[in-house]
């Protein structure tokens, strides 16, 4: 056999090679991540539940999803180990990192407008007028309206067109 048939298979074999040893560092990337967990320790199962862990066995891990809610999972059931304050930020909503000294934006704006009191409690000096301009227009124009209106020439209903 000349080695022009043999390079397909060569490369073959070394492509499955490749993917085998990526796949078992990705299997062993994952168990060395199960056997980390100690008990306090927060993680995600792979139906997507957090939970702290409360004990760790050969096979099972035990979790504590809740107020006497303790649930008893396989280790291959465990997607990932959380560390403290990912965990934190996830289920309780707490931030470590945040500055004491951050500005707090209020509720309301009135704090923006430079007075102390609400824009509720200013009177208005002017009414608001939520009309439409045209219809103002058009009603202080009203008597002048209807002799143009006479004037016009008659809509034609039929669909008949001036174009040919």
């Amino acid at each position: 056999m000349s080695l022009v048939t043999l390079l397909p298979f060569i490369v073959l074999i070394g492509a499955m090679f490749l993917m085998t040893r990526s796949a078992k560092k990705k299997q062993q990337q994952a168990v060395d991540m199960r056997n980390s967990m100690q008990p306090g320790s927060g993680v995600r199962t792979i139906g997507g539940m957090y939970a702290t862990v409360k004990e760790v066995n050969e096979d099972t891990v035990l979790l504590d999803a809740g107020p006497g809610v303790e649930l008893l999972f396989a280790k291959n059931a465990i997607g990932s180990v959380l560390d403290d304050d990912e965990y934190n930020r996830i289920v309780h909503g707490i931030e470590h990192d945040l500055k004491a000294d951050d500005t707090v934006v209020p509720d309301d704006a009135s704090s923006l407008t430079g007075t102390d009191e609400p824009a509720d409690a200013t009177p208005a000096a002017k009414p608001l007028d939520l009309g439409k301009k045209d219809a103002d227009a058009d009603a202080v124009d009203g008597a002048d309206a209807a002799p143009q209106a006479e004037q016009a020439e008659p809509k034609k209903t039929d669909g008949e067109s001036d174009a040919k």
